[in-house]
């Protein structure tokens, strides 16, 4: 009689234990697809941004600013680690951690001074186990980053790349591709090519034989209108180029709030299930 009391209250445990996970996974739902329309919005915005400095740098203007230098050797980098507050999502900030991983070892090996900057309780707690310091930590961003708060970083490393304090900025997160699809990248923000800003546009197919006689006409690739800039293209690419790295960087965060949500839910249904 008291083996099949133990059964009961397991079963019921285990119940309450799957109702908890479903409850949780409902909720990662909801929260993903608000941040992926935000993700999405940005997305839009991002690329309208890209396409002006693609088309600004298609004229005969000599491309300079601050932030398109590149400087060699490189000095002293700093590497941004975007991760959650919160677990329970898989293995989204192993994924994160462990491309760290590798590229701090590499700038250890080539002996560049690399600084840390770590988003995320996740992340923090990784780097204290390890023993590795962190210059700066940030837990205020949530599932819910804020364009305001990302700006004031985003002034803060422009600041710290215009005065040669650094020579390089990587972010490390999570890349959203598709719902099936998120990739662990580390990404060179700083400094910023001419190809790397203005890259928004969809890619092109290159057109080859026709397979067959009747076969329909491959995609033409249409031209860019002339544009007249107005007070000149100079002055467009002074205001343009921090505002695309601020956009940049921002894109980074949301597309990470979406990859943590995805995980989160689909931790959780494995769990559920």
């Amino acid at each position: 009689m008291a083996k099949a009391r133990a059964i009961v209250k397991r079963r019921q445990s285990v119940q309450n234990i799957r109702k908890i996970t479903r409850t949780m996974e409902l909720i990662a739902t909801a929260r993903f697809k608000k941040a992926l329309d935000r993700a999405t919005e940005a997305e839009a915005y991002t690329r309208k941004i890209a396409e002006l400095v693609a088309d600004l740098g298609a004229t005969t203007l000599t491309v300079s600013h601050p932030l398109l230098e590149v400087r060699e050797p490189v000095k002293r980098s700093l590497l941004l680690i975007l991760t959650s507050n919160r677990g329970l999502a898989g293995g989204y900030n192993g994924n994160v951690i462990r491309v760290t991983t590798r590229a701090y070892h590499d700038y250890q090996a080539e002996g560049i001074p690399i600084a840390l900057e770590v988003v995320g309780k996740r992340g923090i707690n990784f780097l204290r186990f390890r023993g590795i310091r962190a210059d700066a930590t940030y837990t205020q961003f949530e599932d819910r980053p804020q364009f305001d708060e990302v700006e004031e970083l985003a002034n803060k490393y422009i600041a710290l790349y215009i005065r040669g304090e650094i020579d390089k900025l990587d972010v490390a997160y999570t890349q959203f591709v598709s719902m099936a699809r998120q990739v662990a990248v580390v990404q060179t923000l700083l400094p910023m090519t001419t190809s790397s800003v203005g890259e928004a546009g969809p890619s092109v197919r290159q057109a080859g034989p026709p397979s067959a006689p009747g076969a329909p006409a491959p995609a033409r690739k249409w031209e860019r209108a002339p544009y007249e800039f107005l007070p000149d293209p100079k002055s467009i690419l002074e205001e343009i180029v921090p505002v695309s790295f601020k956009v940049r960087l921002f894109k980074c965060f949301l597309d990470a709030a979406v990859s943590e949500q995805i995980a989160r839910m689909v931790a959780m249904r494995g769990a559920t299930e």
